[in-house]
Formats: C-alpha cells, sequence, structure tokens
C-alpha cells in the first residue's frame, strides 16, 4: 500500500494555552503563536495535553481551535487535539474542528474507560469515517491505562484518513516492531523529547513536542539535522538537552510547561485544577536551567 501524505516532518509543539483568572489569555496565545512561526515551528498542536484540553470548557475548547487556526492563517499546519472517551464527542469536536479549518486531528486514546484493541479500531475508525481530516493516533498508556499493540496499527493504517501516530509508551522494542509492521503507511511522531532521536532511528518523522514550547528553533533543527545526515550532531542535541527535558517533566505536564512559557513573558503561570504550580524546588532547577541555555535573563 502506497504512504500517505504527512501532515509535517519535523518538531511540532505541544502548545500550551495561557491563562488568566477568567478565562483563556488570547493576548499571551496570540504572541505565543507568532513566537513559534518565527523560530520556525514546523507544526502547531492546539489544546492536546500541554494545552490542558481536559479542563477547557467545550466552548473554550472550541474557540481555542478557531483562533489558532485563524492567528496561523496557513503557515504552519494546525493539528486540534479533539480527542474523549466519549467516542460522540470526539466525533463532534473533531467535526467542529475540520469546519474551522485544521491541518489535521490529534485523537488519544480513550481514558477511564480503556478499550479492548477492537474496541479502539471501532473508535478510530468512527471518528476517521465521520471527519474529512487526517488523523493522528495519539498512544499514550501512562495517562490512559490502554496501550495499542502494533498489530492494531496495522489495522488503523487500513483507513485512508488514519495517517499517522504520536507514541508515547516509551517502549522503543514495540516501537521498531510497529515500524517493522506498518511501514509508510504510519508515519510514527515521538511522544517524549527523550527520544526524538532514537525515534528518528526508526524511521519516525519527527516529534510532538513539549520541550518546543521553550525551544521550537532548536527541536526543529534537532530533527532536520537528523533528516540531512548529520546524525551525530543531532544525537548531540539530544544528549546536550536531557537535564532541562528531564526538568520539564519533574512533574506532571503541562506543570512545568507552564511556568517556562510563563517564566519566558507569554502570560501568566495559571493552571487548572488539578493542576497546581510547580513545587518552589523544582521551579527553581527549571528556571536555572533555562538561564544555563539563554532562555531567560
Amino acid at each position: 500500500m502506497k504512504g500517505k501524505e504527512p501532515i509535517f516532518r519535523g518538531a511540532a509543539t505541544a502548545l500550551v494555552t495561557p491563562f488568566t483568572e477568567n478565562g483563556v489569555d488570547y493576548e499571551s496565545f496570540g504572541r505565543l503563536i507568532d513566537w513559534q512561526i518565527e523560530k520556525g515551528i514546523d507544526a502547531l498542536v492546539i489544546a492536546g495535553t500541554s494545552g490542558e484540553g481536559s479542563t477547557l470548557s467545550d466552548a473554550e475548547h472550541k474557540a481555542v481551535i478557531k483562533y489558532a487556526v485563524e492567528k496561523v492563517n496557513h503557515r504552519v499546519p494546525v493539528i486540534a487535539g479533539t480527542g474523549s472517551n466519549e467516542t460522540p464527542y470526539a466525533i463532534e469536536l473533531s467535526q467542529y474542528a475540520c469546519s474551522v479549518g485544521v491541518d489535521g486531528l490529534l485523537v488519544v486514546t480513550p481514558y477511564y474507560n480503556k478499550a479492548t484493541q477492537k474496541g479502539l479500531v471501532k473508535m478510530y475508525y468512527s471518528i476517521a469515517d465521520a471527519t474529512d481530516k487526517p488523523l493522528i493516533v495519539y498512544n499514550v498508556p501512562s495517562r490512559t491505562g490502554v496501550n495499542i499493540e502494533p498489530r492494531t496499527y496495522v489495522e488503523l493504517a487500513r483507513h485512508d484518513r488514519i495517517v499517522a501516530i504520536k507514541e508515547a509508551n516509551g517502549n522503543i522494542s514495540k516501537i521498531v516492531e510497529t515500524a517493522a509492521l506498518v511501514g509508510d503507511r504510519l508515519d510514527i511522531y515521538s511522544g517524549n523529547d527523550d527520544q526524538i532521536v532514537p525515534m528518528l532511528s526508526v524511521g519516525g518523522q519527527g516529534v510532538i513536542s513539549v520541550l518546543s514550547n521553550i525551544m521550537p528553533a532548536e527541536t526543529s533543527r534537532m530533527c532536520h539535522l537528523y533528516f540531512d545526515g548529520k546524525v551525530k550532531e543531532s544525537a548531540k542535541m539530544q544528549m546536550d538537552l536531557i537535564p532541562l527535558i528531564n526538568a520539564l517533566f519533574c512533574e506532571v505536564n503541562p506543570i512545568p510547561a507552564k511556568a517556562a512559557v510563563s517564566a519566558m513573558g507569554f502570560g501568566k503561570n495559571i493552571l487548572r485544577l488539578p493542576l497546581t504550580e510547580m513545587e518552589s524546588e523544582h521551579e527553581a532547577n527549571l528556571l536555572q536551567l533555562m538561564r544555563y541555555h539563554g532562555l531567560i535573563g
């Protein structure tokens, strides 16, 4: 079967959503979007895990997606997080995102109610059948309690609009098995910033990144160096950035990312419960590493 057209190649930022005390901080959100594009990011993911999509109201979720599409204005692909453990709602939100002009959908596996592998296939087919944009399957079992098995991806790859995987299961052996089974029928993106280069080495097309919230140019460069055959240089970037990546994941995402983006002037460090601000010692370490990399004064 012929490969499908990729939504992007390189780094896509899983963008945080800046908040005020009363809602979405669109002024800061707009500046963050413009800065990301100016720095050369390859794509943007809106209202995913990092964007606190799970605590956005339905109206906010739709408004954030629409705002981002209009603000980006075709400068880079916009991918909307539209997954849910209620399939009819995932379909509704996905259809809305398609109607306002997103370039792709990022659909997480169902959380809490979980699913069998058969159930996962039926769910993804239902969403893909009901929409007209390419769909990225998001596998993050540490959050959802369900893992997509390599042979399940073979079934998912049969659908024309299911085009890619954001793989965050952390198991490189399983990812290699998946890549061997699906070939070029599904693009594979790393869902973990500490595994960007390892994923590229087994045919990955890039990363959907938290790190790139604060280092969009560098995260994109890491990918494109690899694509250009400069493997050692790319791998060195990966290793040099590990302390900062670890600091960005020392507490549950997006707690550190929101603190980091706020420190760079993109809105207040406001999260929604059950997320709370970083522990002070963790934040001090994160800010120290950001100063080391010249991200803040």
